[in-house]
């Protein structure tokens, strides 16, 4: 499923997939399952808890204190005050707000570790979060303010929250006060049971639902970067011979192969000869589907990471009826998303470092294989105050470097939290929020990559009088040039690149639909 997918998505306690996380993020209805024996299944495991308190058996967090006052025993009559205060002493994030898919992302990822049925929850809480998505009420969650093991729990506290009528909530185009947005939906505010508060909270939505997003976005940027670097090779005048399938079935790997297959065939459809002006291209194009390999080979683990943790029970403590048993544990430990988002937020900043490269082969005469000096389009006496694609180049190498920057792995900062009980942490949704940013860098150079090739393309044609290239080189042409035209005069170039930018984050175009 691609992001921006209509379908409705089922919750039944049954996996999900990062498709359907990005669908939601964008828009595709939900509907909980209303099927007698999940509803049952549910609510088996509040009555569960329930009955465990009648019995006098302690559950940390429903009859004890949180956190290092898990020796702070809990009177009955106070039980059922406890879990809007654990939501209320967390309302301390700061920074700014996730977006509206974001937000949309991380709810779908709590009511999918909820559905699974092991927390220890009521159906009646299932259907107050799912009703968030159903309505458009997108609880106002500062993004900063979560160590990533003892869960999300400050960002989650403003969803668990939202659906008791406190705080806001992005609702209708505006931020508004929850209890006003569920007013105009029909819905009551709902008061949580026990255990109710940390089985919202105690968990890895956040993280997991900025994951899911972060892989979309890394599969596309995959494709671009190769694209882009087709294109690129075209401009130099390179040959195939650099991405022929005997070269790459000796080294074998998928991403990387498929890479080389991809620039091959659009060298083909730009008509270039097995050998081009170089016996051996430099690095940032030889090299070029080895470092566009290493994202598109580590994707498939990235995905077993993030959809195992979407499909996991991860709150703390663990309600198994089956069993008759609350194990406590620590599967709100986010380590595996953590690891997932520091190894691709290192992949992109390399492509991203890759693409930086080659433009600036692209604006230098001395590597350019004759194209005029920064791809200027002016020549004559006019030509010596045009600098065409000179700043642009900077522009584009600071994102490089911004992102590379980034690259250092937040894992490795663990802290000890929380009166030494959270005393290892993981930082998962600080390396989700780490990745993001390396993203939205990677693809701000890949759309500077693309203005700077398709003026080298042309230029090139020109240059030895071939005609311009077909299939997929021709389609990535006609739609940055339908954005931005060829560079003559000098001119400012911001509103092109963000419209280009803008136009990538709706999908208008994808390179490679069809595959290799």
């Amino acid at each position: 499923m691609t992001l921006g997918t209509r379908s409705e998505v089922l919750f039944n306690g049954q996996p999900l997939t990062i498709g359907q996380v990005a669908a939601i993020a964008a828009g595709a209805p939900v509907r909980l399952s209303d099927e007698p024996g999940f509803v049952r299944r549910i609510d088996a495991g509040a009555e569960f808890v329930d009955r465990w308190l009648a019995d006098g058996k302690a559950i940390y967090g429903v009859n004890t204190g949180y956190g290092d006052s898990v020796t702070v025993k809990v009177s009955a009559a106070l039980v059922l005050d406890l879990p809007e205060r654990l939501t209320e002493y967390h309302g301390v994030g700061l920074g700014r707000h996730f977006g509206a898919e974001e937000t949309r992302a991380v709810v779908a990822a709590r009511l999918c570790s909820l559905a699974r049925g092991y927390s220890g929850v009521s159906y009646a809480l299932l259907k107050q979060l799912a009703a968030l998505l159903q309505h458009g009420i997108l609880p106002l969650i500062p993004e900063e303010g979560s160590v990533g093991a003892s869960g999300d729990l400050t960002p989650l506290s403003y969803v668990a929250a939202v659906m008791g009528g406190r705080r806001d909530a992005r609702f209708r185009g505006q931020v508004v006060p929850a209890a006003d947005a569920l007013a105009a939906c029909g819905l009551k505010p709902y008061r949580l049971r026990p255990k109710e508060g940390l089985a919202m909270m105690n968990g890895t939505a956040v993280m997991t639902g900025l994951a899911c997003l972060n892989f979309h976005r890394a599969e596309r940027l995959e494709a671009l970067s190769t694209r882009c670097t087709a294109l690129a090779a075209l401009a130099l005048g390179a040959g195939t011979a650099h991405f022929e399938p005997g070269l790459h079935a000796v080294k074998p790997f998928p991403g990387q192969g498929r890479a080389a297959a991809r620039i091959r065939q659009d060298l083909v459809e730009g008509g270039r000869p097995p050998v081009g002006g170089r016996l051996q291209e430099r690095y940032s194009i030889r090299c070029a589907p080895h470092v566009i390999g290493v994202l598109g080979d580590s994707l498939p683990f990235y995905r077993g990471l993030i959809e195992g943790e979407l499909n996991s029970s991860n709150d703390n403590p663990i309600v198994d009826v089956e069993a008759g048993q609350v194990f406590h544990g620590g599967h709100f430990y986010g380590g595996h998303i953590c690891h997932a988002m520091d190894g691709m937020k290192a992949a992109v900043a390399g492509l991203a470092d890759l693409l930086d490269r080659q433009v600036a082969l692209l604006v230098d005469a001395r590597y350019s294989e004759g194209l005029p000096s920064n791809l200027s389009g002016i020549a004559g006496d006019d030509g010596s105050i045009h600098h065409g694609f000179k700043a642009l180049q900077i522009t584009a190498s600071a994102g490089a470097a911004e992102a590379q920057m980034g690259a250092l792995p937040a894992s490795v900062f663990s802290r000890s939290t929380e009166s030494h009980n959270q005393d290892k942490v993981s930082l998962g949704t600080i390396a989700a929020r780490g990745c993001r940013r390396s993203l939205e860098l990677a693809e701000q150079v890949a759309v500077c990559a693309l203005v700077t090739a398709a003026q080298g393309v042309e230029l090139r044609q020109a240059l030895e009088q071939r005609p311009q290239p077909g299939g997929g080189p021709a389609a990535t042409l006609a739609w940055v040039r339908a954005k931005s035209p060829a560079l003559g005069e000098d001119r400012a170039l911001e509103a092109e690149l963000r419209d280009l930018l803008a136009a990538w984050a709706r999908q208008e175009h994808t390179p490679y639909a069809g595959g290799a």
